[in-house]
């Protein structure tokens, strides 16, 4: 299935996301990312998404983008960072402040040495953890990029990214089960 596809694929309720999915993988549509960098994220949020199908198109189609060391460096940011926005999500939220000072005790080497730009790395993190809600991940992935000099426009971009492809695996996921019950209940 390609990206045409899934544009196809979506319901007429979510025209807005058709359009929106079109133009935010564009250089155009998403100004002051590479086209690596937008394929990366898409692939990145479209893992922590957890929308398999969907997953496996966004991956097919970055690879007309990425070489097969920015794939893995794509999942290796979505991997850790599934882990990492369970861990620092408790931690900021339990209320307290002793949870803060404690060592994690969890390997994370790739974030030290991600096989790719670590750039690009920080951007695929931040919108992993911008999907799965930890709100100290995004401060912390966004603060290492700002201090790398990364625009807040490229930043936005990649949240935007992450939230369209978000939006469309839940309107995919929703609609195969819509259409499933359908067939089920006529059964």
């Amino acid at each position: 299935m390609a990206i045409d596809d899934i544009r196809d694929a979506l319901p007429d309720y979510a025209r807005d996301l058709r359009l929106n999915l079109g133009s935010v993988l564009t250089v155009q549509g998403a100004p002051g990312l590479t086209s690596q960098q937008i394929w990366g994220t898409a692939l990145a949020a479209a893992i922590a998404a957890r929308n398999l199908a969907f997953a496996q198109t966004i991956e097919h189609a970055a690879r007309a983008e990425l070489d097969a060391t920015q794939i893995d460096g794509a999942k290796a940011a979505a991997a850790i960072m599934a882990m990492n926005n369970i861990y620092y999500r408790f931690v900021h939220l339990v209320g307290d402040a002793d949870y803060q000072t404690m060592p994690a005790r969890l390997r994370m080497n790739v974030i030290g040495n991600p096989g790719i730009d670590k750039i690009d790395f920080e951007i695929y993190s931040l919108a992993v953890s911008a999907v799965n809600g930890c709100g100290l991940c995004i401060e912390a992935h966004e603060k290492q990029l700002r201090k790398h000099e990364v625009s807040r426009e490229a930043i936005q971009s990649a949240i935007r990214i992450a939230a369209v492809v978000h939006a469309v695996a839940v309107t995919l996921e929703a609609a195969q089960s819509t259409a499933a019950a359908g067939v089920a209940d006529a059964a």
